[in-house]
């Protein structure tokens, strides 16, 4: 069985803990990284992580992970609002995939910001819980994998 789990981050995501604090916390995408993978490891499971602000990458990434792992947490930021390349890259996945989205993206100031298209690609989402997200991404991941 695989064991890896591939923690895909969108556009911006780089600056997490200096773009707008206020909305995204103060916590970094290396602590991010960092979680996840101390909730991973006890399990058996490694963390790859990767971040892009290019869609073409993304989709890359996601190729990478398409066959064999044991999943993928994926916060696509801007890639959710138009990025039909990246889920046409994620319907061709046969592993649980987990969108996660720092903030609630139903609460937030632009109607167009509450939509992802990429929920037709997805196993389920999580979003408005900090960076709490990721782990629960992972969390769910390793329990489906697991068998329990």
């Amino acid at each position: 069985m695989a064991k890896k789990i591939h923690i895909l981050n969108g556009p911006n995501l780089g600056l997490l803990g200096v773009r707008e604090p206020h909305l995204y916390g103060s916590a970094t995408l290396a602590d991010v990284e960092r979680e996840c993978r101390e909730i991973a490891k006890p399990a058996g499971f490694e963390v790859i992580c990767r971040q892009t602000d290019a869609e073409h990458e993304m989709i890359h990434f996601i190729h990478e992970a398409r066959i064999g792992a044991a999943g993928i947490v994926i916060n696509p930021a801007a890639f959710c609002y138009a990025g039909y390349p990246v889920l046409d890259a994620l319907k061709m996945c046969d592993c649980p995939i987990i969108e996660v989205h720092i903030t609630n993206i139903h609460r937030r100031e632009a109607e167009w910001r509450a939509k992802s298209i990429l929920t037709q690609g997805v196993t389920g989402m999580i979003s408005g819980l900090g960076i709490d997200v990721y782990g629960l991404g992972v969390r769910h991941i390793i329990r489906v994998r697991s068998g329990q």
